[in-house]
Order: C-alpha cells, then structure tokens, then sequence
C-alpha cells in the first residue's frame, strides 16, 4: 500500500493548538498553587497569573469557535458510531500487537469515532463547565454582583469549577499519552507542528465515502 503525506491541519488549526495547550498547563499548574498542592507561586501571583491565562484561553476559544463555523471544520466533530468497537478494540490491545490502525484520516475527517465522541465531550461538558463556573466566581470575588447568580453556593461553584479542572486534566494525560501511539511516538506530534502527516491511498480515496 502505497504511502503519501496528507495536509491535515491547517495554520490557526495549529496555533490555536499549542496556544491552548500553553495556557491550559498555565491554568492547571496555577489552580494547583492556588488550592496549595504545589510550590513555586505565591498565592497573590499564582492567583492574577490563573485570571489572566483564563481571560487568554477564554479569547483563544471564541476565536477558535468563530473559525470553526465559518471554515465549516465543525464537522469534524460530528459523532459517528461507523468502526467504533474496531478503533476501541485496537486502543485496548491491537496497537500493542502491532497492528495496523483501522481508522485512516482524511482532510474531511480528521478525527476517528472515539476522538469525535471525546472532543465533543470537552467541548460540551468540560469547556462550558469551567467557563461558567469560572465567571461565577470571578463574579462572587470582585463582587460584581452582592448575590450569586441563580441562588448558588460558593461551595458548589468552587467544587464544580475544581471537578471541571480535573476532568479536564484527565482528557490532557489521556491526550498526550494517545499523541504518542502512532507510527513513531512523534508522529502526531510533529502532524501538528507541520500540519503533514503520513497517510496511505485507501485514506485519499475514502476521503469521498466520508469513512
């Protein structure tokens, strides 16, 4: 099977990548500091660092979500259920073996079925979870309002905004470690640093089956 080079993502695809990854590492390593898990940080410092990364990565994602409508790139994350149990069973124990992945990446479907399902899951569930528990307590901190909205508690707004971060932890930890799976432990990687990556005729060609 013969091999050639597909042109995945695109420039703001790639910047819009790293940046959010800059700035999630920021708010986590800043959110730990601030509960007193880790050291390195004053908690006035770790405090305006987290406000200032959040308003940041809040920014990046309006850009990226005015990007995604406008180019159409939202379909990327449709779900589909077409060879789900076949790219499960090769995360399980088929790439452990040496087998081929079952799903091949295409311009118009970049993403395999369990990668759908799980950006859509951060984009739905996590993103907006930290987004308005975050806003909540900026809200409750500087006061803007005497009242929390909606009759919450504090408490619940900090522990939902805490589970929301943690949760997004474990998608990072499960991103990076599925980053290096791929041909070579860099492949994916640099996919996303050129926007190239490596790819076989029966990807060109299902391109237009929508596989």
């Amino acid at each position: 099977m013969a091999e050639h080079r597909l042109y995945l993502f695109k420039r703001f695809e790639r910047f819009w990548h790293w940046s959010q990854a800059l700035l999630v590492i920021t708010m986590l390593y800043t959110g730990f500091a601030i509960h007193g898990y880790l050291g390195g940080l004053r908690f006035r410092s770790a405090l305006l660092i987290h406000e200032y990364a959040a308003w940041l990565l809040v920014t990046l994602w309006t850009f990226a979500i005015f990007w995604h409508f406008t180019t159409g790139e939202w379909k990327q994350y449709i779900p589909t259920f077409q060879r789900t149990a076949q790219v499960a069973r090769y995360y399980a124990w088929g790439m452990f073996r040496g087998e081929r992945h079952p799903y091949e990446p295409t311009p118009l479907h970049k993403h395999n079925p369990l990668q759908r399902l799980a950006y859509l899951w951060l984009k739905l569930m996590i993103n907006p979870l930290i987004w308005v528990s975050g806003v909540l307590l900026l809200v409750f901190a500087y006061d803007w309002i005497r009242v929390m909205p909606l009759g919450l508690s504090l408490n619940a707004v900090a522990w939902t905004h805490t589970a929301a971060a943690y949760m997004m932890l474990l998608f990072f930890i499960a991103h990076v470690y599925l980053a290096t799976t791929g041909q070579t432990p860099t492949a994916y990687i640099q996919a996303m640093i050129t926007g190239w990556e490596s790819g076989s005729d029966e990807a060109q060609g299902s391109s237009s089956t929508g596989a």
